[in-house]
C-alpha cells in the first residue's frame, strides 16, 4: 500500500461525500488529506501544496460537480508535468460505458461506482498502487 503519509486530495461538491470518502482514508491509516469542492478549487489547491513543495499524491473525485467536472480536472492534470503521473480515482454515481471508456483514455488510474463501500475503496487504492509500483518498480509511491 502507499506510504501512510501520502498526500489524498477529496475533491467533491457534496460535504457528507467529502467525510465519508475522508473516513474510509482514516480507517485505511491514511491522514493526510485535503479536501477541495469542485476540479477548479482542486486545480488551486494542487498549484498551491505544490508551491509550497508539499504535492498531492493521490486524487479522488467525483465525477458531476460544478464549475469544473472530476474528468476535466484528471484531464488538466494528465496535460500538467507537475501533475500527470498522480494516481487520480474518479468516483461517479454514472456506470454508463462510454464514460467510463472516456475516463481510461483521459488516463484515469481507477473508477469506482456510487454506492461503494470501505473494501471497495480499499480494493481500488490497491490496485492503483500495483499500477504505480509496476510502472515504476525503482520509485517510491507515497
Amino acid at each position: 500500500m502507499f506510504s501512510p503519509n501520502t498526500k489524498f486530495l477529496v475533491v467533491d461538491d457534496f460535504a457528507t461525500m467529502r467525510k465519508i470518502v475522508k473516513k474510509v482514508l482514516d480507517e485505511l491509516g491514511y491522514k493526510n488529506v485535503v479536501e477541495a469542492v469542485d476540479g477548479k478549487n482542486a486545480l488551486d489547491l494542487m498549484n498551491e501544496h505544490h508551491s509550497k513543495n508539499e504535492p498531492i499524491q493521490f486524487v479522488i473525485s467525483d465525477w458531476n460537480m460544478p464549475n469544473m467536472l472530476g474528468i476535466d480536472l484528471l484531464k488538466n492534470c494528465r496535460a500538467d508535468d507537475k501533475f500527470k503521473t498522480i494516481p487520480f480515482m474518479l468516483v461517479t454515481a454514472e456506470s454508463e460505458q462510454t464514460q467510463i471508456i472516456d475516463a481510461a483514455k483521459a488516463g484515469v488510474s481507477e473508477y469506482v461506482i456510487k454506492p461503494f463501500n470501505a473494501a471497495t475503496l480499499k480494493t481500488k487504492i490497491e490496485r492503483v498502487y500495483q499500477k504505480v509500483s509496476a510502472a515504476a518498480p525503482t520509485a517510491k509511491a507515497g
